[in-house]
């Protein structure tokens, strides 16, 4: 059985030989493949020729025009590549799924379209939503073009408050040179359907700007395609609001604004910075690299295209521009546990004193969370021996876009046995001891969501364990500091609040056990050599699906058991969070167990596995040392400097 429980241990926590890529991935597998440059921009240019669409580049012009917006996979439906993988039926057809803008028409909204078939489409056709229902284009992502418009909309309203942030900050938005505001905005962008205004974080451009608030947060309603037709609603300066940048301004100019003034930042080793400061008071050494990891006898996985194998692991993966990591037709030895365990949202809900902070409720995958992918650091994100990927996104862009070693592979040392047994004979010696080494596959990925950095993480055991985790990192989302504003979060400077905030995580778990057809009413065990799916009390045969710390829901669908796991944690900010947000004691995930899934712990089939027993006792003067591998693994180093592109 594949169980699904609700048990928090530790909620401290809250927490391949030859693996070079092939030109063409297998065919099997590659029905789940990330669409090529080539494919993303055959897709371009086929909806660019339709004139009956009337789309124009996404960059430049007016916001009332019809723009393509994101081309990625259309993933084939379950049933066909079920039957193409198993049953020899046909190849699907590969189809992209392509998202669209229509923002030059009478009534403008947001439509989705399949597109196919690949490489060479000749059709397209709208995905429906339940009940027919169009998605309305005031509630359509933020574009490049937007934000333009937005901070030309900011520089001119905030042209009478030239002499007081001047004054008090020492930086302003027109005419700014090196001493330039920039904003953050907010989510959602309203509070009623319709509506598309929000509230802009004013903060100054130094490193780390996100930690530096200026005081001054401005709504702006651009629900306009016209943006000359945007306006400036209200604004919130140092705990008051204000109608309008003149009220402001003249109260500055009267002498009755209370300012807050604002201290000059210095030019090195900036609050905000990463720039090494201070010194550990036991004087042990930094100035040298640390422990590393290293493949002295090559690679234990193979990658072929999409296709990921590692012991008895088998998966398809791919980076989807919208979401994230989306894992296939995971398989251990051949049978399948699930068909996808994939990344859905990320979620942040914030309080705070500030109009911006008590409204902010960031839906992550609404900000392309997939899409921002870059570079993977080699020796820090990744080890350095791991296998980089690159990725191309047409996400908010007039053709397709690379991004480098946006993924990564590599086997981790646990720094734990995965067993080990020492057996005493209680007279001082003992009969024998046996390990074997703790290492897992890990595939990696990172988002950065303009100041938070999400690490995901699907790691593979050769135990048959699954685990999904995701690290939090970055800036913290901080808002201008007023005594009013200790009830909604911590003090971590002199003037930023770092705002309360909650974290959820949700992941798809589609479990397939039992095959296409598994379901809550499907029982039975190994019993003649079938396998089925119990319920959380206990039959036999599956997985138990453990999280990280709760909340988790499971909601079960007709004849399919999908589980949507929902993994999270409260951060309550503190000056620790300075810089960044550190990832110890900043992770969620789950695991995927088997539970009397195999008739023992398939990781004896390892040949990690060391094996000492005395040849004689009571002595113990010679050892049989059984082992599999090597005696010694090798030398390990790095196989070259840090390099770094971006």
């Amino acid at each position: 059985m594949w169980l699904l429980q609700g048990a928090w241990v530790l909620a401290v926590l809250a927490v391949l030989a030859d693996s070079s890529p092939t030109a063409s991935p297998p065919d099997k597998a590659s029905i789940f493949a990330d669409l090529s440059a080539t494919e993303l921009r055959a897709v371009r240019t086929f909806l660019m020729s339709r004139p009956e669409l009337g789309l124009s580049p996404s960059r430049g012009g007016p916001l009332a025009k019809n723009t393509l917006f994101l081309v990625e996979l259309l993933p084939p439906k379950k049933e066909l590549a079920l039957r193409y993988l198993d049953q020899g039926g046909p190849r699907p057809r590969r189809q992209a799924r392509a998202v669209v803008f229509f923002g030059g028409q009478t009534e403008p909204n947001i439509t989705e379209f399949a597109v196919g078939p690949l490489p060479q489409p000749s059709f397209y056709r709208p995905l429906r939503f339940k009940g027919g229902r169009t998605i309305p284009f005031a509630a359509r992502p933020m574009t490049q073009l937007e934000y333009e418009l937005l901070h030309h909309t900011l520089a001119e309203a905030t042209e009478p408050l030239y002499r007081l942030l001047r004054d008090s900050t020492g930086f302003w938005f027109h005419n700014c040179s090196r001493r330039c505001l920039t904003f953050s905005d907010i989510a959602p962008r309203g509070l009623a359907p319709g509506e598309r205004r929000s509230w802009l974080v004013l903060q100054r451009f130094v490193e780390g700007f996100f930690l530096h608030p200026v005081g001054l947060e401005v709504l702006v309603d651009h629900q306009d395609p016209d943006p000359r037709r945007w306006t400036v609603q209200q604004l919130w300066y140092n705990g008051q609001y204000f109608s309008s940048p003149q009220e402001l301004a003249e109260r500055y100019e009267q002498g009755t604004l209370e300012v807050a003034q604002l201290e000059e930042p210095p030019s090195r080793q900036l609050f905000s910075s990463y720039e090494p400061r201070g010194r550990f008071t036991t004087g042990t050494p930094t100035e040298v690299h640390g422990a590393k990891v290293c493949e002295p006898q090559g690679r234990r996985y193979w990658l072929r295209g999409n296709r990921l194998e590692y012991g008895g692991w088998s998966l398809a993966f791919r980076l989807r521009s919208s979401a994230g990591l989306q894992l296939f037709d995971l398989r251990f030895n051949g049978e399948r546990l699930a068909y996808e365990v994939s990344v859905q949202e990320a979620i942040a809900f914030y309080g705070g004193h500030t109009p911006a902070a008590m409204q902010t409720k960031y839906m992550d995958a609404g900000w392309g969370m997939g899409s921002v992918t870059y570079e993977l650091a080699r020796g820090i994100d990744c080890p350095e021996v791991a296998t980089y990927l690159d990725a191309h996104h047409l996400y908010d862009a007039d053709g397709p876009v690379r991004f480098s070693s946006a993924i990564c592979i590599f086997e981790l040392p646990t720094g734990v046995p995965l067993r080990r047994h020492f057996d005493s004979d209680f007279q001082g010696g003992f009969n024998f001891y046996a390990g074997l080494e703790g290492q897992a596959l890990v595939l990696r990925t990172t988002s950065t969501v303009y100041n938070y950095d999400y690490i995901w993480d699907f790691l593979l055991y050769s135990n048959g364990v699954m685990e999904a985790k995701v690290h939090a990192t970055g800036f913290i989302h901080a808002t201008f500091y007023t005594p009013q504003g200790r009830r909604y979060g911590s003090r971590v400077h002199s003037h930023v609040l770092g705002n309360l905030h909650t974290h959820l995580v949700h992941y798809k778990v589609d479990l397939d056990i039992a095959g296409p057809g598994d379901s809550p009413g499907t029982w039975g065990g190994r019993d003649g050599g079938s396998l089925g799916l119990a319920a959380p009390t206990g039959a036999s045969g599956g997985v138990s699906a453990v999280p990280h710390a709760p909340p988790m829901a499971t909601v079960p669908s007709a004849q399919d058991l999908v589980a949507w796991v929902t993994v999270g944690f409260l951060h309550v900010p503190h000056a620790e969070d300075i810089p960044n947000t550190a990832t110890p004691g900043n992770a969620v995930g789950f695991f995927l167990r088997p539970f009397n899934f195999f008739d023992e712990d398939p990781s004896v089939a390892s040949r990690s596995t060391v094996i000492v027993r005395p040849l004689d006792p009571p002595t113990f003067s010679q050892l049989e040392i059984q082992r599999w591998t090597p005696a010694s693994p090798g030398p390990c180093g790095a196989p070259g400097p840090f390099t770094y592109n971006g």
